[in-house]
């Protein structure tokens, strides 16, 4: 389960335009024999690094253009002490990180490290509070970092470069975890670190062969780098040419009918390019919920949708993660609602619906950028609302928007069953009644 260990310099030739890589200066440093803890060796260690490698230090660092987008680039050479940080390591990044802010430049780590360097001891695992200082400062400045799991990612590599970025990609088979392999539990579940077993758990975004890479780095620096618009997006066309519901059961109907269009469907005729986030960065993912960025008519949108299924906590706090994202990149927002409403089993609560649905309305709510929401099917309760953009939402003919389910209201009041129908109809659900009420903005027609 091991991919090819590149060398840094062969890591960054294989994702970036030929001729385009230029080194940064290396920040000088004095350093005390065999370093700051007269560790016995290593000197000697460092010299046999450089002779097997032909680097000084576990990383290189410059610009470059990828896919004829500029970026800055941080490679790691796993052969150089195994690809360990240290103080020099610590210098060098962080010229990267300050290069980038002082010419506006998306930030791409090709991460390949086994923790910290032994020989420095805690000055050197003082290092990750250096990066993570450098990274909140470009993540204040509204630049995107992306970040490649090469094999291994291990240790503050991975706590600071690798799931502190805004994009993480990695590469099939790579052993991505906290825990290097001879210090985890001999138990363990190795599937638990690789970047297959990341991804399952949300941590990863995308587990992208090697051959994809350069086309997909190219994508995300594309996208992040496109024009975006200062006003709200506009919301899709309705995919289906239905007439408005009659009445409100005739709108439920519509809504839950299996053959409308669902969300996917939409996505991909609203965006010319589409790139998913996926996982919620705390151990979960929720297939009923898409999230990403992308590109419509050439400008940059970020999006989450729903697909009509009963939105998991991990779904929301994905959808939040990205809208968070979003705001600090400058890139307008697009939701689409379809739910039966927030997952209510005791798994769901267990993992925080409550705190979950709190934070998704937290970061519409918060979002500084211009949202746009349209309803392609149920609104299911506040499951549903937490996604839709208060003064901006837009209702398909096929859909419905309520405050609870009819059957469940009519249940509630003490009504048979029968009689949801035409409790439907009293809370005034159809899309023509959501625009009477302020709630929607209109009824979108098809293209």
């Amino acid at each position: 389960m091991t991919t090819t260990r590149l060398s840094a310099r062969a890591a960054i030739a294989s994702v970036t335009d030929p001729g385009g890589f230029a080194e940064l200066p290396v920040p000088h440093r004095d350093s005390a024999p065999d370093g700051p803890l007269a560790w016995a060796g290593y000197d000697d260690s460092r010299a046999r690094a450089t002779a097997r490698t032909g680097e000084e230090e576990s990383v290189v660092t410059g610009t470059a253009l990828i896919g004829g987008h500029p970026a800055t680039v941080i490679s790691f050479e796993f052969g150089f002490l195994g690809g360990s940080l240290g103080e020099r390591t610590g210098d060098r990044l962080e010229a990267a990180y300050t290069h980038a802010r002082e010419h506006r430049l998306p930030l791409v780590s090709l991460i390949a490290t086994g923790g910290s360097r032994m020989q420095e001891g805690m000055l050197a695992l003082t290092q990750l509070q250096r990066v993570a200082r450098q990274s909140v400062l470009n993540r204040a400045a509204g630049l995107p970092q992306i970040a490649v799991l090469r094999d291994p990612t291990t240790g503050g590599g991975w706590a600071t470069l690798g799931a502190g970025a805004d994009v993480v990609l990695a590469l099939p088979g790579a052993q991505v975890g906290f825990a290097g392999s001879r210090v985890r539990p001999a138990d363990a579940d190795p599937a638990a670190y690789t970047a297959e077993g990341q991804y399952a758990a949300g941590h990863v975004d995308a587990v992208v062969p090697p051959a994809a890479l350069p086309a997909t780095l190219a994508h995300w620096l594309g996208v992040l780098a496109a024009p975006r618009s200062a006003e709200p997006v506009a919301p899709p066309a309705a995919l289906a040419d239905v007439p408005p519901p009659e009445t409100g059961w005739d709108a439920v109907r519509l809504a839950r009918h299996p053959g409308r269009p669902r969300a996917e469907a939409y996505l991909d005729a609203y965006f010319g390019l589409r790139l998913p986030l996926s996982g919620d960065r705390a151990g979960g993912t929720d297939p009923g919920m898409l999230c990403g960025f992308g590109l419509r008519e050439g400008r940059a949108v970020a999006y989450a949708a729903q697909c009509g299924t009963a939105t998991r906590p991990a779904g929301y706090r994905t959808a939040a993660r990205v809208i968070r994202l979003a705001d600090r990149l400058g890139i307008p927002v697009l939701t689409l609602v379809d739910t039966p409403g927030a997952a209510n089993d005791a798994a769901a609560e267990h993992a925080g619906a409550g705190a979950a649905i709190a934070d998704t309305f937290a970061a519409l709510a918060a979002a500084a950028v211009p949202v746009t929401t349209l309803l392609v099917g149920e609104g299911g309760s506040g499951g549903a609302l937490a996604l839709a953009a208060p003064g901006n939402t837009w209702v398909t003919p096929d859909s419905y928007f309520s405050v609870i389910a009819p059957e469940l209201a009519a249940a509630i009041l003490k009504r048979p069953a029968s009689e949801a129908p035409s409790t439907a109809g009293q809370l005034r659900i159809r899309p023509q009644d959501l625009v009477a009420l302020g709630v929607a903005r209109g009824v979108v027609g098809p293209a």
